[in-house]
């Protein structure tokens, strides 16, 4: 009995240890591919969004929420079977994660940030076990962010203020939610998304569906 549950651990520990080493997740779409890569700076999000890809757990859902010139957000395993009236809010495995906010990444265009409920409520900012969201933003002037940086417990450095001047995102987020990746590939498929018609929750009016995650070795 000993001996099978320690090759039983073994196998699991190696499990993990193989997919922590993966960084790089294809999101196919029906409005088309992104790729994603995942920083080793935030490994519990890290792990957890590995883990859930290799379990399909994405697989046939849609982006619930999408505001243009902001977000596009799925992840609600509810989603997969539900109505044109359904409205989404917590959906998720059962459990969330602990923040691990890290003043480094800022909200820029492409980030993968992990979502959650407000602050009035979770404190802590832990992050939903599974819904996620992807900036698509706008254009920040400097002088926005020299104001922004007055509220900022670590100041923008001159490549992050370089980063919203000329690409975008979305800095008022900044230091509140977990970012714990980016889009390396894809990035006009957001945009496309990110246009879609929604309705006044700001549900795509036709879904937009992931039609599976995979990762890539």
């Amino acid at each position: 009995m000993f001996k099978a549950l320690f090759l039983l651990f073994i196998s699991l520990s190696s499990a993990i240890v193989s997919l922590s080493a993966q960084n790089k997740v294809l999101i196919e779409t029906t409005a088309g591919n992104i790729t994603v890569k995942l920083y080793d700076e935030t490994p519990g999000h890290k792990q957890n969004f590995l883990s859930l890809v290799a379990r399909s757990y994405y697989d046939s859902t849609i982006f619930h929420r999408v505001i243009k010139n902001f977000m596009i957000q799925g992840g609600d395993p509810e989603s997969r079977t539900a109505s044109s009236n359904k409205v989404f809010s917590d959906g998720g495995p059962g459990y969330t994660l602990p923040a691990e906010i890290n003043e480094q990444f800022i909200h820029k265009k492409g980030a993968l940030a992990a979502a959650r409920q407000p602050d009035n409520t979770n404190a802590s900012r832990r992050s939903s076990g599974s819904q996620f969201y992807i900036v698509q933003g706008s254009i920040y002037p400097r002088a926005y962010l020299d104001k922004a940086n007055k509220d900022k417990k670590v100041p923008y450095t001159e490549a992050q203020k370089k980063v919203y001047e000329t690409v975008g995102g979305t800095p008022h987020l900044d230091g509140a939610y977990t970012i714990f990746g980016e889009v390396i590939a894809g990035l006009d498929v957001v945009d496309k998304i990110a246009q879609v018609e929604t309705d006044r929750r700001d549900r795509p009016k036709q879904d937009v569906r992931i039609i599976r995650m995979t990762i890539l070795k």
